[in-house]
């Protein structure tokens, strides 16, 4: 297919014009209690809950929340604090988040992990730094009350995070306001944040790497609830299938599915959270329906944990502290190694994820091959390299995650907005500009085209068909393509203002 002609200036400006008003609309907050407190995932007869952390004082927090709904619905609406033991959780809810943030869209009404970041991202461009910096503070609150920054702010997603990606939120909002006070109380959760990911079991001790690692156990509760196809079959009950009628070369089988009792295994549901956390969920990236993560060091999680290091030194250097400054600029400079040692394939030319079980690569072409260079760690070779075998992932609606055909959402033939973003990124830091342009350009004609006739941007596209219609395209996980949507919104805006009429 002919990639689709790029949106006129009068196109552009409608684009543009969704997405400032669009922020608006995806708000939410202490003031908007009831919009943040409906979840899609759950059974339409779950109880309105707010949960509290026990640090802060539930009256006030109440009465806050009071203030700003209507008498009428004051009644429905339950507060609680949230409890010591977050195993004994049995009525899920909302966890309580004191500022504004901005939810993607449709079914994902709360504040996720790494989405927050490129919304971010485009709450600046738009001119919304109050809000983008509120969105910062929101994680920085769920690090110092919750543990850590969540993959969302529900109870469920208490067990595990997402891609890290606080200390580029915090890096953003301290370049656009020089406020060193702030930045100064923001460093210490920073640096708790990052040590979530570089302690087991998240931390693989042998070599230095962090993978995704859900703390949880047993089925997803908002599993259970939403994913499920027409016929009424969870999305356990086609993994199980899967398993159960297909051979698989990836892993040993034995390990996620029980024959003799037709039952997933333990281990199948900490895999099933843990692609979660990793928020690529799902592909076969990391073995069929990504199932074998827990052992698998991943390109994309260690390139960002050497970014949050490289912030953490300017961090420092920022406040006056050299000493701390120089620690973490070692430390960057032994993660580079790491990830060129682990993850760069110099036969193929491009950047794999590490299987730490067979201590090997896993050579499955995936679009994070692109985050090295947008981190710096590649040499100019190297980027060349990669930039060499960009045809297999370049379709005419820019690129697409994978060359590989799965029927999951993280693969062929489907787009993603912040992996386009990075991989712009990254080419243009190592002098690739017509690439970079030529990807961003196809990208947006995609949206642009759907946009004209569906008046939305979506979550996903699929670049080979250049269109938001996935229908019958996806048989694992939700099979819905969402609305709103934050990222696609906040990747074209910035498109836009790179490469667009102005």
């Amino acid at each position: 297919m002919k990639p689709p002609d790029f949106p006129a200036s009068t196109e552009q400006s409608e684009l543009r014009s969704y997405v400032d008003r669009t922020w608006d609309s995806l708000t939410r907050g202490t003031g908007r209690i009831f919009a943040a407190i409906d979840d899609p995932k759950l059974p339409p007869d779950a109880g309105e809950i707010l949960y509290v952390p026990s640090s802060e004082n539930l009256e006030a927090v109440t009465a806050k929340i009071m203030a700003n709904i209507p008498a009428g619905r004051r009644p429905r609406l339950e507060v609680r604090n949230l409890p010591a033991e977050r195993d004994s959780i049995r009525e899920h809810g909302l966890l309580y988040l004191p500022g504004d943030y901005v939810v993607p869209g449709g079914r994902f009404n709360e504040f996720y992990g790494w989405d927050s970041y490129f919304i971010s991202r485009g709450l600046l461009i738009s001119g919304r730094l109050e809000l983008a910096r509120s969105m910062a503070e929101q994680a920085l609150y769920e690090v110092q009350h919750y543990g850590s920054v969540l993959n969302a702010n529900r109870t469920y997603y208490l067990t595990r995070s997402h891609p890290p990606v606080l200390s580029m939120m915090v890096a953003d909002i301290f370049r656009a306001t020089g406020d060193r006070g702030w930045l100064s109380a923001a460093l210490p959760l920073v640096e708790k944040y990052y040590y979530y990911w570089r302690v087991p079991p998240h931390l693989n001790q042998a070599t230095g790497l962090s993978r995704y690692r859900d703390l949880g156990n047993g089925p997803a509760p908002e599993v259970l609830a939403s994913e499920r196809d027409e016929s009424g079959r969870s999305h356990y009950d086609r993994v199980k299938g899967f398993l159960k009628e297909h051979p698989i070369d990836d892993y040993d089988v034995d390990l996620y599915y029980d024959r003799e009792r037709d039952e997933l295994t333990d281990l199948a549901y900490i895999g099933d959270r843990s692609m979660r956390e990793s928020g690529f969920d799902p592909t076969d990236r990391f073995g069929k329906l990504n199932l074998d993560v827990v052992h698998y060091a991943p390109v994309c999680l260690n390139t960002l944990l050497l970014k949050m290091e490289e912030e953490l030194a300017v961090f420092h250097h920022e406040l006056g502290n050299p000493d701390a400054a120089r620690f973490w600029e070692e430390r960057v400079m032994e993660s580079k190694e790491r990830i060129n040692r682990y993850f760069w394939n110099e036969r193929r030319g491009l950047y794999f994820d590490y299987h730490l079980g067979r201590e090997s690569q896993r050579e499955y072409p995936f679009l994070t091959t692109f985050w090295p260079l947008w981190a710096g760690v590649a040499s100019q070779e190297q980027a060349e390299r990669v930039v060499g075998n960009l045809d297999l992932f370049l379709q005419p609606g820019g690129l697409e995650a994978s060359p590989a055909v799965t029927g999951e959402q993280w693969d062929a033939p489907f787009a993603w907005a912040p992996l386009q973003l990075l991989a712009v990124d990254g080419l243009e830091r190592y002098g690739f500009h017509e690439e970079a342009r030529e990807i961003a350009r196809r990208f947006v004609a995609m949206v642009a085209t759907s946009f004209k006739k569906e008046g939305v941007l979506r979550e996903k596209y699929d670049a080979r068909s250049c269109t938001s219609n996935i229908e019958g395209k996806i048989g694992f996980g939700y099979v819905t393509n969402e609305p709103g949507f934050g990222w696609t919104n906040a990747v074209v805006a910035e498109f836009l203002g790179r490469f667009g009429d102005g």
